[in-house]
Order: C-alpha cells, then structure tokens, then sequence
C-alpha cells in the first residue's frame, strides 16, 4: 500500500486521531478498512450533533479587530499538518479564537480533565486554526450529557501528544495490517467494530490464553423478506416495503426490519425502492423462479479495497489455495459425519465400517497435495454420505408420505429429496454471498472452486462446512416433521419441481436454522448461524491479512 505521508492530498480526519489514541486498531479499520457499524452511542451523538454541524456565522479569512466570532461546522484543512477537520464550534474575538468540540457524554473526573484522545482531537482543531493565521492558545470540549464544559489549554506536552499522534497515525496506515488487537481492555465490549474486530477471537487464536469474552453486538432482528410471486410488484411506502400483485396489496414489511430483499421469478420492483435499499446497505437477491441464484444488487459496495488484495493475491498461491481447501472439504466430512451420527433413524446407528471410512476420508485429506487429488477425496465422501442419507428420513413403516432417496443427482432434480436439497443450497449459496459482499470479500474470486463466469466461488468455498449443518439439517428437518409432502412437488420430463406451497416450507425452515443458536467450538460462546456466517468470513479476513497463521473451521461437536 503507498505511503500516506508522501501524498500531501491525502489528509487525515481530525476525528479518526481520537480514535487513534483511544484504539490504534479501531482507527485502522475505519480510516484505511472503511469499516464502520453503528451503535446506540454513534447514533445518539449524530443526532445530538444535528445543531452544531448546521453551518452558520463564517471564520473570516483576514479576522479584524475585535470582531466578534461565532461560526459552526467550520470545514478546515492543513497539507502542512496532514490533518482536516469540521470544527462544531469556533468562538473568540479578532485573532484570538477557540475551538469548541461537542460529546455526547458526561464530563470525566479525571486530572486533565478529559481524556486523551478527546484532548488530541482538540488540540488538531487549534493547530488547524493557528495554521490558518489565527491565535488559539486553548479550547472546550463541552459534554451535553452533563451540559459542563471543560477547558483545555494547548501546552507543550499536549502539542507534542498530538504531533505524535498524528506522525503515528499515518505511519500505521501505511502498513499492510491492522494494528494488534488490545489485550483484555474493557474498551472493547462498548465499541461499535467489536464484531468487526474481534479482538478476543484473535487474541485467543494467537496465543490461546483464557477463552473469548461473549462481547458480539446485540444481534440484529433484521430479517430476509422473499417475494415468491411473479406477478409481485414491490415498492416503496414511507418506511415500508409494500408487495402487490395485481394491483392488490398482499404483504408489506418495515424497511428497518428488513436485512435482504429476496426476489423469485419476474417479480419487479421500483427505482425509489431500489434506491432506498441501497442507501440502508440492504442488498436486493435474485432467484429464477425454479430456486436458482442469479445474483444479488448492491450500492456501491464495500470500499476496502486492501480486504480484496490480500484475497487476490493469496488466490494466486497455489499452496495457499490448498490449505484453505483441504480445510473446508474436512470440516465439510466432519460435519456430514456428526450428522449422520446425529441423525440416523434405526435403532442400532450408523455402520462403523462407514463411520470409520469417513474418518480415513478425513486423514487422506490431509495427505493431498493437489486440488485435483482433492476432489476425488471429497467426492468419495460424498458418495458415501449421501449413499446414507435415506437412514435419516422417516421409513415408510413410520409415514404414508415417506420419500424415497437414492443418491445425489441433480440438473435437474429427479425426485422430492434431490429437489428440497438443491433448493436449499441455492439459499446457501445466497446467504453466503451476501455475507462476502457485506464484509469486503469478493465472493467470486475462490480458492478451491476455480473462478468460472457467473460463478460465487468463495461463497461456494465458505458454505462447504455448512452444507450439513444448515442446508441437509434444513431438508431433514422438513421431511421429517411432515411440513412437505409428496403432492408438493411436481414431476415431468424425468425431472422433480417444488411447488410454491413447498417453497415457502422449505424457505422459513431455512430461516429458523439461520436463527438457530450453536455453541462456538473454539471460542464457547453461543451464536446464530447467521452471525456465525459473518464471523467466520471475518477470521478468513484476518488470515488473509496476515493476522492469523491458519484460518479456523467451524466443526461442530
């Protein structure tokens, strides 16, 4: 990456050295990562800034005599400094002028008054004002939560804090990963990026050491709206999402309540919807009628760019490419293997001789040192789970409705089995997909899929482990419960179609897998598989990145 010190254009935000001297790393992520997440304290400070970033009053260029000063949101810049800022507030007279900066806190009992990156940020903003002729010998930072205000004088010490700071703050963008993560700091369970940092799963990858503290994020209630209907017309009310067909209003959903808009057939939607989804980030999927992902819509996406260099660039490493392959393929074994476990039907279990010729599976993955050898390997497991997938179902004895399955065959799909488990990788697919785009990767530049047009690669890549775990358990669970049956399907042309009536099964069972909480096996702590999706594609970030000497699988126990 180039050196943001030789390009006097590229200015660091005044805002991001609080961030520097409060976390090295946090200010990282969200200067040169772009990675940001709001919180309930973010929110609450923009909305509480709302007056003083209305720009009003003006800093006079040439100050006169006694001239009485009273500006807000003032835009100031330095290529001297390297520094820019929106000052909330410049107050004074003539020359002499301070800057005051508003928080949305209470007003800290400390000795200097307020913390150090409040101070730094300040003193940035005085710096800024002297370098444009004026004199500022101190300036306020005013806590609206306790409505005080705490004066700040620019001394030495503190201009030296900041020149320092500055100097490291660009310096640490230059390089190529984030700073370390802070060791056991109590700052991290309150910062909005702890879901994007996650300080304690690196920590503790690392370097072991006691297990992570459950500080993930409040989870978001946001859910996927699926739009099955081809005749759907979707559009935008207010804050909601109203879906018609036929000029008849038949569901609607709040904006803020929806993560992903999901569109089956030719269902169609407006520009004003459209555009509204891509300023909430909320990406707009798209499905063939018959379950098949076409792609997904997005804004501008994400704007790391260093996140996608080190994807590239690791893609083209044949050893690398490798051992993010043999990986997934055990960890997608190991988990067929603790589900036929998990759910054989007959009362005397799986055959140890197939329980035991998935473990050799296991072990020869391990000797491959080819992708090619790769690929025999797991297609040989494969012929063996699915060979035992019939074990998992209702036997007829047991239902009138049971399904009869042969093994896997698709393109298409010519029985019930072979269609519920289609669908359902294509849902995986989805999901995995999105989750990729959301966090900086891209989903179409693999490591064990070769790149092929049209084709998601690393989503493939990534959803390996969790075939069984999400997309197979799904397709159990539906069948077994009796929530689809046969007359569900439609049968022609040696082919096997799902019915819309089984669809929408199929799609909210899938759904409440996602919500499903399960033990993390290497950190302890319990979260969704939906949440799961995103921290794993973070961690394979932090391998990518250097940061994690190998990237950690999820296989459940």
């Amino acid at each position: 990456m180039a050196d943001p010190t030789a390009d006097t254009d590229l200015l660091l935000p005044v805002r991001f050295l609080n961030e520097y001297v409060y976390c090295p790393r946090l200010a990282y992520l969200e200067w040169v990562q772009a990675e940001f997440a709001p919180s309930p304290d973010t929110v609450d400070g923009t909305l509480r800034h709302r007056r003083v970033d209305q720009p009003s009053g003006q800093l006079p260029e040439t100050p006169a005599e006694d001239q009485p000063i009273h500006a807000t949101s003032v835009a100031l810049s330095s290529a001297t400094l390297g520094i820019t800022a929106r000052l909330d507030l410049v107050q004074g007279e003539g020359d002499e002028v301070q800057p005051v900066d508003y928080k949305r806190g209470k007003r800290p009992h400390v000795a200097a008054g307020a913390y150090d990156p409040e101070r730094v940020q300040l003193c940035a903003q005085g710096l800024l004002l002297r370098e444009h002729g004026y004199t500022s010998e101190a300036g306020w930072i005013y806590y609206q939560s306790s409505r005080e205000r705490v004066k700040v004088p620019f001394d030495e010490p503190l201009i030296r804090l900041t020149q320092d700071a500055i100097a490291g703050a660009r310096a640490m963008a230059a390089g190529d990963t984030p700073p370390p993560p802070l060791e056991d700091s109590p700052k991290c369970p309150r910062c909005s990026l702890v879901g994007i940092c996650l300080p304690d799963e690196v920590r503790f990858l690392r370097q072991a050491g006691p297990p992570p503290r459950l500080i993930l994020p409040a989870h978001d209630r946001a859910l996927p709206l699926y739009v099955q209907s081809p005749r759907a017309y979707v559009r935008k009310q207010g804050e909601r999402i109203v879906v018609e067909v036929e000029k008849e209003k038949v569901a609607e959903a709040r904006l803020n309540d929806t993560s992903q808009l999901v569109l089956f057939g030719s269902s169609s939607l407006t520009a004003p919807l459209l555009h509204e989804c891509f300023r909430r980030e909320i990406p707009v999927t798209w499905m063939s009628y018959g379950g098949w992902f076409l792609g997904h819509t997005v804004g501008t996406g994400h704007r790391n760019v260093e996140t996608r260099t080190h994807q590239y660039r690791a893609s083209f490493d044949p050893q690398a490419c490798l051992a993010l392959a043999r990986g997934w393929v055990a960890a997608k074994i190991a988990n067929g293997r603790t589900l036929l476990r998990r759910n054989w039907r007959l009362d005397d279990g799986p055959p140890d001789a197939l329980l035991a010729a998935l473990k050799d599976d296991l072990e020869r993955v391990q000797g491959c040192e080819a992708l090619d050898r790769l690929l025999g390997v797991e297609g040989a497991a494969a012929a063996r789970y699915f060979g035992a997938f019939s074990a998992l179902l209702k036997p007829a004895a047991d239902t009138p409705w049971a399904f009869d399955f042969q093994g896997r065959n698709r393109r298409p799909p010519k029985d019930p089995v072979n269609a519920l488990l289609s669908f359902a990788y294509a849902l995986l697919v989805r999901e995995w997909t999105v989750t990729l785009s959301a966090v900086g990767l891209d989903p179409y530049r693999g490591f064990y899929h070769q790149p092929r047009f049209g084709r998601p690669a690393l989503a493939l890549d990534m959803m390996e482990p969790f075939r069984p775990l999400v997309a197979d358990s799904t397709v159990i669970t539906v069948l077994n419960n009796g929530e689809i049956e046969p007359s569900d399907f439609i049968r022609s042309a040696g082919g096997c179609a799902m019915k819309e009536r089984a669809r929408k099964q199929l799609i909210a069972a899938f759904e409440r897998r996602l919500e499903q909480e399960v033990t993390h096996p290497i950190f302890g702590y319990r979260v969704s598989y939906r949440r799961l999706f995103e921290v794993q594609a973070r961690l394979l970030i932090r391998h990518l990145s250097g940061e994690l000497e190998d990237y950690p699988n999820f296989v459940t126990r």
